[in-house]
C-alpha cells in the first residue's frame, strides 16, 4: 500500500479489538444471513490479514458465500450451515451484523468464545463482548481498512480487492453521499495495492444469471408508484420464485430500480422469506432528505439513513399496509 494511506478516522479506539486478536489463538469470522457485498468483503479482507500474521482463522456464514462474490480468492474456504465444532473457536468476530440474531446461528456456535462485534450500522444493538461500532463508516470493510492500518499489518492485494468490493457495494459504487473526498482516497490506496476495479465490477454486477434476469423482469412488472410519486414499490413472492427460477441471491440490486424513478424519495422492496411464506424482508432506500433508518426503526428493523430494512410477519396484504403507514409517515 502507498506510504500515503491514513486511516478514515483517526480517532477510533482498535486496541480492544487488537488486544482482542493478539489473545486468541482460534478465530472464526462471520456475518450476517444473506450476506451482501460490504459483509463478504470485510470478511475475506480480515481472514486474509489474520492468516498472514499466523492466526488460526476459519471463516463461517449461515449462508455462505453468494454467487457474484464467488470469484475472492478465499471464498471456498468459507463454511456454510450448521457448525459441527462447538468450542474450537476462543474469538468470533462478527462482521457487518446489526444483531445477535441477525448471525443465524445456535448458541452452540458462540460456546466458550468472546464476541468482538465490528459493525457501521447506527442501530446495532451492541451485541458483543467487544463492540466497535461506528455510522461514520460507509462500509465494515472500510472499517476494516481502518483496522488494518491500525494493526500495521501489510495490505495484500487480496485483502485490497475484498475491501474495494465492500466499500463499492455498500456505496452503491460511490454514488452514496457517504462516498467522501477519504473514502475516494481509500480506494485509490486499494487500487495501489492490487485492487482492480474493472474485474471487481465485472463480478459483482456483470455476472447476472439468466434466471435472474427473469426475476428482474418480473418484479419490475409489480412496480407500483405511491404517495403522489415519492414512493416506489416492487415485490417477489413465491409466485416469482417459481416461474422464473430465480432465488434469493437474484433479488441483490432490485430495489435500486426503484430508487432511480424521477421524483421517488423513498424506494421499498418487499420479498417472501425462502424459508417461511408468512415472513417478509422488506428493504427502504432514500434518495435525499427521508431518512429511511428512522422508518425501519419504528418497524422493529434498522439501517442507515438511506438503505435499511426490516423483517415482518403475516398476510401479503397486511404488511404492506403496516408499512405503507410508516412510508406515510416518513413522506409526512
Amino acid at each position: 500500500m502507498s506510504a500515503a494511506a491514513t486511516p478514515l478516522f483517526s480517532d477510533v479506539a482498535w486496541q480492544p479489538v487488537i488486544d482482542a486478536i493478539e489473545r486468541a489463538e482460534h478465530i472464526v469470522l462471520i456475518t450476517h444471513c444473506n450476506p451482501d457485498g460490504d459483509g463478504i468483503g470485510a470478511q475475506q479482507a480480515l481472514y486474509e490479514t489474520l492468516t498472514a500474521a499466523g492466526k488460526q482463522v476459519r471463516m463461517h456464514n449461515r449462508d455462505g458465500v453468494p454467487r457474484i462474490y464467488q470469484f475472492f480468492e478465499h471464498a471456498d474456504k468459507v463454511g456454510r450451515g450448521d457448525w459441527g465444532e462447538p468450542g474450537w473457536a476462543d474469538l468470533i468476530i462478527a462482521l457487518d451484523c446489526g444483531a445477535f440474531g441477525r448471525l443465524g446461528m445456535p448458541e452452540a456456535f458462540f460456546q466458550g468464545a468472546r464476541l468482538v462485534n465490528i459493525d457501521h450500522h447506527a442501530s446495532n444493538k451492541l451485541f458483543g463482548d467487544v463492540n466497535l461500532v461506528d455510522a461514520r463508516y460507509c462500509a465494515t470493510g472500510a472499517m476494516i481498512y481502518d483496522l488494518i492500518l491500525a494493526m500495521q499489518a501489510p495490505m495484500s492485494a487480496s485483502a485490497a480487492s475484498a475491501i474495494y468490493a465492500a466499500v463499492m457495494t455498500d456505496t452503491a459504487s460511490f454514488r452514496l453521499a457517504s462516498a467522501t473526498p477519504a473514502v475516494y482516497r481509500m480506494a485509490a490506496c486499494l487500487i495501489e495495492a492490487g485492487a482492480e476495479p474493472w474485474p471487481i465490477s465485472v463480478n459483482v454486477y456483470e455476472s447476472r444469471s439468466l434466471a435472474g434476469m427473469k426475476m428482474m423482469t418480473a418484479c419490475l412488472d409489480t412496480l407500483e408508484i405511491k404517495h403522489a410519486g415519492k414512493s416506489a414499490w416492487i415485490y417477489v413472492t413465491d409466485e416469482i420464485y417459481r416461474r422464473t427460477g430465480a432465488d434469493v441471491e437474484d433479488t441483490e440490486g432490485l430495489i435500486d430500480y426503484a430508487r432511480s424513478i424521477d421524483g421517488v424519495e423513498v424506494a421499498v422492496f418487499i420479498r417472501v422469506d425462502e424459508h417461511d411464506s408468512a415472513r417478509w424482508k422488506v428493504s427502504f432506500r432514500g434518495k435525499t432528505w427521508a431518512n429511511v433508518g428512522q422508518l425501519a426503526a419504528t418497524l422493529g428493523g434498522g439501517g442507515h439513513a438511506y438503505a435499511a430494512g426490516c423483517v415482518l410477519q403475516g398476510a401479503f396484504d397486511d404488511v404492506c399496509a403496516e408499512v405503507e403507514q410508516a412510508v406515510s409517515r416518513t413522506l409526512g
